[in-house]
C-alpha cells in the first residue's frame, strides 16, 4: 500500500509502526455551525482510507477530535473564537451553558451527517474542553524544553527555535509573515509573526472570553492547535501512523502540530501526513447581479493559496459588480451547502459520496448540480444491477455452480492494486462498471461487488428489490402514452405527480424505468 506523506512530499509504501496496528487520527469540526459539502468531502477521503487500511487487514484505532473552544476565526492567532461568535449569531445569552448546548447540537448534526454518508465513526471522539488538563501538561513540556516564551497576553511557541518549522508547508519562515486586520488585536510583544499562541490569558480582546481554566500562566483558555497534539498523543502514544485533514491545515494548523508534537517529546510523533484537496464550485452566479462564472477552472488558483494559509482571499472578484464570490466552499463564502441542502432536494447522501469517488482525492472536485445529478443516476444504476443480481442468484439458489460465493478473482486484484496506489477510487470505479459489464457469472459479480463495497461504503449490502406500487406503474402507462401522443404538458404533469408519491421517471435508449426516490 502507496499513501502520499505530505511530509516527504513523495509518495511512499505504507508501513505500520506496530505490526498489524494502525493509530489514525483526523482533524475532526468546531462545532460552530452545520459542516458543509467541503468540509464533508474531507472526512469521506479520511474514511476511504480508513477502510483500505482494514481492507488490507490492519487494525485501524481511530481518533477524531470535536473542537468546542479556542479555534479564533482565523487559524493563526486573529480574531474572535468562532464558537462565541456563533452565540451571536444565533442570538443565544454569551454563558458556558449556552456555548455547550450550542456545541452538542452542532455535534450531533454532524455524526448524523457522518451516518447519511456512511462514514464509519472513530473508536474515541474526543470533546477539547474535556481535555485541557493535557493540553496544560504538553505546553508544560514545551516550557521546560525551552521552545515557549510569555508575554502580557499568552503563551507562545517561538518557532525560530523549531528546526524545519516549515518543513510540511516548504515556505521560507521569512515569507511566512501573517497580516492583520485594523480590527485585530496584535500583541506588540510576540517575536515572530508565525509564533503561535500555546495558552491564551484572559487579557486583551480576550479579557471577557467565556470559557477558561486555571494555568500556571494565568487563568485563560488553550490554543487551537495544542488540541489536536494533545488529544492525538494521549489516545495514540507519542509515535503513531497517520494524521489525516484538509490542505488548509497544512500552513498553519497542521504545521504548528508538528513543533508542538515534536518540540514535546524530541522525536518525530506522526509517519505519516495526509491530506485531501478543496471541492470548489463549478458553476456560480453572483449574488449581488446575477453574473454567471465558471470557478471550477480556477481549482489551481484555490490550491496555490490554500497552500500559502491566505484562504479568506480565495475568492473571485465580479467582473459586472465587483462583489467577491467564494472560490472553495466555505462558510464564509456564498456557496456554502450542507448535506441538508442536498437531502430537500431528494438526493440520497450516498450519491455526493459517489461524486467524491470520481476525482483522486489529491484533486480538487468541482461541484455541479449537474455533477451531482451524473452521481446519484450512477449510484441508482449500480443499485438497480444489485437488485438484478439478487434476484437472478436466488432464482439459481438451489443449481451448484463453480462459483457460487466466490469472488472474480482477476477483478478483484485489479480493485485491490487501485485502492493501495494511493487510493486511486476514479480508477476503482472503473473497474467496478468493467466488472459488471463482465461475462462473469451473476453469483461471482454480487460477491465482488459486494467486497469492493467494504471499501466503497456505498451500502450495496443493503439494496433490497423496490416494489413499485400499481398506481405509480399505472401514471407511468399513462405518461408513456401522452408522450407517444406528443401530449409533453400532461407528460409532464404525470412526471411531478409520481415525483410527489415518491418516484421518479428516469427516460433511456431502453425506455423509461421508474425510481425510488
Amino acid at each position: 500500500m502507496k499513501l502520499y506523506n505530505t511530509l516527504t512530499h513523495k509518495k511512499e509504501k505504507f508501513t505500520a509502526i506496530k505490526g498489524n496496528n494502525v493509530g489514525l487520527y483526523t482533524c475532526g469540526p468546531t462545532v460552530y455551525n452545520f459542516a458543509h459539502i467541503g468540509n464533508l468531502k474531507a472526512y469521506l477521503f479520511e474514511d476511504i482510507l480508513k477502510r483500505v487500511l482494514i481492507f488490507n487487514g490492519y487494525k485501524v484505532k481511530h481518533v477524531m477530535n470535536i473542537t468546542d473552544v479556542g479555534h479564533l476565526v482565523s487559524d493563526a492567532d486573529a480574531g474572535e473564537d468562532k464558537m462565541q461568535k456563533a452565540l451571536k449569531r444565533e442570538g443565544l445569552k454569551p454563558s458556558a451553558d449556552s456555548l455547550m448546548k450550542l456545541a452538542d447540537r452542532y455535534t450531533k448534526a454532524f455524526k448524523s451527517d457522518l451516518a447519511d454518508l456512511n462514514i464509519l465513526e472513530p473508536d474515541i471522539w474526543c470533546q477539547a474542553t474535556e481535555h485541557v488538563k493535557e493540553m496544560i501538561e504538553m505546553n508544560k513540556k514545551l516550557e521546560k524544553n525551552g521552545y515557549t516564551y510569555e508575554t502580557d497576553l499568552a503563551l507562545y511557541f517561538d518557532v525560530a527555535k523549531f528546526k524545519n518549522y516549515t518543513q510540511l508547508s516548504r515556505q521560507k519562515l521569512e515569507e511566512k509573515s501573517v497580516g492583520a486586520r485594523d480590527d485585530v488585536e496584535v500583541d506588540p510583544k510576540k517575536k515572530h509573526p508565525a509564533d503561535f499562541a500555546l495558552w491564551f490569558k484572559l487579557a486583551g480582546k480576550n479579557k471577557n472570553h467565556i470559557m477558561h481554566w486555571t494555568s500556571p500562566w494565568g487563568e485563560g483558555f488553550p490554543g487551537w492547535h495544542i488540541e489536536c497534539s494533545a488529544m492525538s498523543t494521549k489516545y495514540l502514544g507519542d509515535r503513531f501512523d497517520i494524521h489525516c485533514g484538509g490542505i488548509d491545515h497544512i500552513p498553519v494548523h497542521h504545521t504548528n502540530e508538528i513543533a508542538q508534537n515534536d518540540g514535546a517529546y524530541g522525536h518525530q510523533v506522526v509517519n505519516f501526513w495526509v491530506h485531501g484537496e478543496f471541492l470548489v464550485v463549478g458553476m456560480v452566479t453572483c449574488p449581488k447581479c446575477g453574473e454567471s462564472y465558471d470557478l471550477s477552472k480556477e481549482a489551481k488558483i484555490a490550491k496555490k493559496v490554500a497552500r500559502w494559509g491566505v484562504i479568506e482571499d480565495a475568492t473571485k472578484e465580479c467582473k459586472k459588480c465587483g462583489h467577491r464570490i467564494g472560490l472553495k466552499m466555505a462558510k464564509s463564502s456564498d456557496n456554502f451547502l450542507t448535506l441538508q441542502t442536498l437531502k430537500n432536494k431528494n438526493y440520497n447522501p450516498l450519491s455526493y459520496r459517489y461524486l467524491t469517488l470520481t476525482a483522486h482525492y489529491r484533486k480538487s472536485l468541482a461541484f455541479s448540480w449537474e455533477a451531482l445529478d451524473g452521481a446519484q443516476a450512477a449510484l441508482e444504476k449500480l443499485y438497480e444491477v444489485m437488485r438484478e443480481l439478487q434476484t437472478k442468484t436466488k432464482k439459481q439458489k438451489n443449481k451448484k455452480t463453480l462459483d457460487d460465493g466466490c469472488v472474480c478473482r482477476v477483478y478483484l486484484n485489479k480493485f485491490f492494486d487501485a485502492v493501495n496506489d494511493d487510493l486511486n477510487m476514479p480508477k476503482a470505479l472503473a473497474i467496478m462498471w468493467d466488472l459488471i459489464k463482465s461475462n462473469n457469472s451473476e453469483s461471482a459479480k454480487k460477491a465482488t461487488l459486494l467486497e469492493f463495497d467494504k471499501v466503497l461504503g456505498l451500502g450495496l449490502d443493503k439494496v433490497k428489490k423496490i416494489e413499485i406500487p400499481a398506481e405509480i406503474k399505472k401514471l407511468a402507462k399513462e405518461r408513456d402514452d401522452a408522450r407517444k401522443n406528443k401530449d409533453w404538458e400532461r407528460a409532464d404533469e404525470l412526471r411531478e405527480e409520481i415525483e410527489k408519491r415518491g418516484f421518479r421517471i428516469e427516460d433511456g435508449d431502453e425506455g423509461a424505468r421508474i425510481v425510488k426516490l
